[in-house]
């Protein structure tokens, strides 16, 4: 159209170094075996950052040792400016020495970041965000998304819906009445004869969570299993950011029931025994969420339910 505005790009890059002297992520990189898996962990902490797996765009990962270079490409100044408060807040840095952790399966790995527009070091003006914002516009990009890039993004779309399927099929064996160790007991389990908490003025047996529960959670908690999941967090680590966001960017295609499942199913494997009815409640009466509450707690009837 005549007289659009030009739309909004620009370009920075990222050095990543680990600090641990038995990993060296260019050689890792270098590896065709772990490439993908740094791909990934690169891919997911940029995701966090921006909130969209679409937030910033991946040109090139240079290996000039003992730095990995990876050249970025902004398209909407909203993003930018996400990716720029992640970076200042440390999220980013924490989101990548999660991901990497967890992409390569050791021990913590911690990595320091400077962040480069041009001849312009970022690390030192990040609290005056719109030079840093400037900066980024006015260095364009000078190169087409490398054909190595473009692979590992296919590889990496390969990986996250294997995933999906095997936790679906996961999800489906703990559903099995055959299944074998399920991480609830079917009717679920008192801690004690006398451990019982107050909702509206009466009282209540604190008993473990059930498959009932949880799907009766997932069906109906709807778009509020965030918030109910960031409310779980503060007391168990399986939930500890940038997880929930995570499972947001994960199951994205299965829908606000497979999210909200699976957030659940964190919660359940994680706190065991700990993962009570009393907890549940509590966060989801944090949120509002008094019908959902009273619906697990048998307290509405099936025509209300309906």
């Amino acid at each position: 159209m005549a007289g659009s505005p030009a739309p909004w790009i620009g370009s920075a890059y990222l050095f990543l170094q680990s600090t641990c002297r038995t990993v060296a992520l260019p050689a890792l990189y270098e590896s065709s075996q772990q490439k993908p898996s740094i791909f990934k962990a690169l891919k997911l902490a940029l995701a966090d950052s921006t909130g969209s797996l679409h937030g910033v765009d991946m040109l090139k990962v240079h290996c000039s040792h003992p730095h990995l270079i990876v050249q970025l490409k902004f398209c909407r100044q909203e993003n930018c400016r996400r990716f720029l408060r992640s970076y200042r807040d440390g999220a980013l840095r924490a989101a990548l020495q999660n991901h990497l952790q967890l992409s390569l399966a050791m021990g913590k790995v911690p990595v320091e970041t400077e962040l480069r527009a041009g001849s312009e070091h970022l690390d030192g003006m990040l609290k005056d965000e719109d030079r840093c914002l400037e900066c980024i516009y006015k260095e364009k990009p000078d190169r087409l998304r490398d054909e190595e890039i473009t692979e590992l993004e296919e590889c990496f779309k390969s990986l996250v819906l294997q995933q999906n399927i095997n936790n679906n099929v996961a999800a489906k064996d703990c559903l099995s009445p055959n299944s074998v160790s399920p991480p609830y007991s079917s009717q679920g389990s008192s801690l004690s004869p006398d451990v019982t908490f107050t909702f509206q003025e009466q009282q209540f047996a604190n008993r473990t969570l059930t498959l009932e529960d949880h799907q009766k959670f997932a069906k109906l908690v709807s778009k509020k299993w965030k918030q109910v999941g960031r409310s779980l967090q503060k007391n168990c680590r399986a939930l500890r950011d940038p997880v929930i966001d995570n499972l947001a960017l994960e199951y994205d295609r299965e829908g606000l029931y497979e999210q909200a499942y699976q957030l659940l199913l964190r919660f359940i494997q994680s706190e065991g025994k700990k993962a009570t009815i009393a907890r549940l409640i509590a966060a989801l009466e944090e949120n509002g969420l008094t019908s959902l509450s009273e619906e697990l707690l048998g307290l509405r009837s099936n025509e209300e339910s309906s």
